[in-house]
């Protein structure tokens, strides 16, 4: 396999999740300020131009952060990531669905309408007019969740999952341009904290 790399939460997600399982690939660095994953060769490998990607050792390539690191736990030894029964799995991907699209998605959009515009107007379509609707949608998103982990080490529990090694570097990248972490949700920072401790942290 290998593994197609870049700066960014999304590639740090996939690193985060290798790291917790224990899983080494052998990676390519696009640099993506200077638009290499736009162009070719990478695009014939992934036409959405978008990063990571991993190609399998048949040439397959998986280019959607959760689909990698789905396929990463199912084809790699434990610990499960997802979960080892059908309930456990079902909760992680409802609570991996709830964070991608209620807080990573607006956060991101916000972040490519507003401080990043200038590296994205040129690559995908951008709206600069709804980027502060956008961060209040993931912030009151970030509050809904810091209600619903009260008394929670993880996300799903006790159990370290796919929802928080999502939602990690994407708060983490965020925080520091323009999406502070809101210091009255105190069970979202305690969870921070928790999550920033470990050592796939700094994958």
């Amino acid at each position: 396999m290998l593994f197609y790399d870049s700066i960014g939460p999304n590639p740090r997600m996939v690193r985060m999740f290798m790291a917790e399982k224990g899983i080494d690939i052998p990676t390519v660095k696009l640099d993506l300020r200077a638009g290499e994953n736009r162009r070719e060769p990478y695009l014939s490998k992934n036409p959405s131009g978008q990063m990571p990607a991993l190609e399998l050792d048949d040439g397959t390539v998986l280019a959607e952060i959760t689909a990698i690191c789905e396929y990463l736990d199912e084809t790699s030894p434990a610990p499960s990531l997802i979960g080892n029964a059908a309930e456990e799995r079902a909760v992680t991907r409802m609570w991996t669905r709830r964070v991608d699209l209620n807080i990573v998605e607006p956060l991101s959009h916000g972040f490519r309408y507003a401080e990043g515009l200038k590296l994205f107007q040129n690559r995908i379509r951008c709206i600069p007019a709804a980027a502060a609707d956008l961060k209040a949608i993931a912030q009151d998103k970030l509050t809904w969740l810091d209600g619903l982990i009260a008394g929670r080490s993880f996300i799903c529990g006790e159990r370290i999952t796919l929802a928080d090694i999502l939602l990690f570097p994407f708060l983490d990248f965020f925080a520091g341009v323009g999406q502070p972490l809101n210091p009255d949700n105190k069970n979202i920072a305690a969870w921070y904290d928790r999550m920033k401790a470990r050592p796939s942290a700094a994958a």
